[in-house]
């Protein structure tokens, strides 16, 4: 057998996602949890110290919880909680920020998985600012529209209720307190010197998302509109397996309405940047599935890294 991998929480949406994933893969052992013991300390304890590779499924406390439990030296770790993605202690698992930070994850014990809406917002924000275009204290706006998968099993329990049909069939925001829990990765990573003005709305599909940033281009740094922007984004994402800048101006990927549909990337690990808009306003828009790119498949990307495995292996 290979490589054997353990998931804590491998009932919640993410742990059943990457079990998918795993699924009939001949170069991994996937290490099983009695479903009466999940929450067996000693048994977890257990598994979690036999595994070559554990992903942590699990709320931010339990996901701290369960990283102490490892009392070994060997044993590598993806937590796909909030827990640790401004940690010191460990890795962003973005391998797209660039080769740095893709040779960080295949050097590293602990990697922390992003968030869904961070996913977007970085890969577009980021090569901006380290290029000089953006300002660090550019007064960043950000919307991002979801499937209600991303809200776990309770709220997905909420979407599907019969008598809960019409309450949810309009798009909900939320995170109205501006406290977004993403909103500290998204700065971490980025560098920005102030929180995005973030929101997040959940809609009534299952999963795929769309998040869309604006900017512009008279508050930039250098003089630079859509066009150019598109430029910068094509060159620096040029290698990248899972990212795919769509052509500048090519409006072939919306419907004959002229709409942009969220879901078209769903059952994938791939993400499409559009940028929209003309020489004074631009509109950047990240498309992909929240439980693919924007969980279980950058997971399981992160771990091909971690293994030593083709970083596409299994998406």
């Amino acid at each position: 057998m290979g490589h054997r991998i353990f998931v804590d929480g491998q009932e919640g949406t993410t742990g059943l996602k990457i079990q998918e994933y795993l699924s009939g893969r001949e170069d991994l052992e996937v290490l099983k949890i009695d479903y009466e013991k999940r929450k067996d300390i000693k048994a977890r304890r257990e598994l979690l110290n036999e595994a070559d590779l554990v992903f942590l499924c699990l709320p931010d406390a339990a996901a701290r919880e369960a990283a102490a439990l490892i009392e070994n030296n060997h044993t590598k770790v993806i937590d796909a909680s909030t827990a640790h993605r401004t940690d010191s202690g460990w890795v962003y698992g973005l391998p797209e920020l660039g080769e740095a930070q893709r040779e960080r994850i295949r050097n590293a014990s602990r990697v922390a998985n992003p968030g869904c809406h961070a996913t977007g917002f970085i890969l577009s924000v980021y090569p901006l600012i380290k290029a000089g275009i953006l300002p660090k204290d550019y007064p960043v706006s950000c919307t991002s529209v979801t499937g209600y998968s991303g809200g776990g099993r309770k709220l997905i329990a909420e979407y599907e209720a019969l008598e809960n049909q019409d309450y949810f069939r309009s798009p909900k925001p939320y995170g109205l307190t501006l406290k977004h829990k993403h909103l500290p990765e998204m700065m971490h990573m980025t560098g920005l010197e102030h929180p995005p003005v973030f929101l997040p709305i959940v809609a009534g599909y299952y999963n795929g998302m769309a998040v869309s940033l604006p900017l512009a281009a008279r508050a930039l740094n250098k003089n630079a509109g859509a066009r150019e922007i598109w430029e910068l984004l094509s060159e620096y994402y040029a290698d990248e397996p899972f990212i795919h800048i769509v052509s500048y101006q090519d409006y072939s990927l919306l419907d004959e309405k002229g709409f942009l549909h969220p879901e078209a990337l769903n059952g994938s690990n791939k993400v499409e940047i559009f940028v929209f808009g003309h020489e004074d306003q631009i509109l950047l828009m990240a498309r992909y599935d929240n439980l693919g790119k924007g969980a279980s498949g950058a997971a399981v990307q992160n771990m091909n890294l971690m293994l030593g495995l083709p970083e596409t292996a299994g998406l």
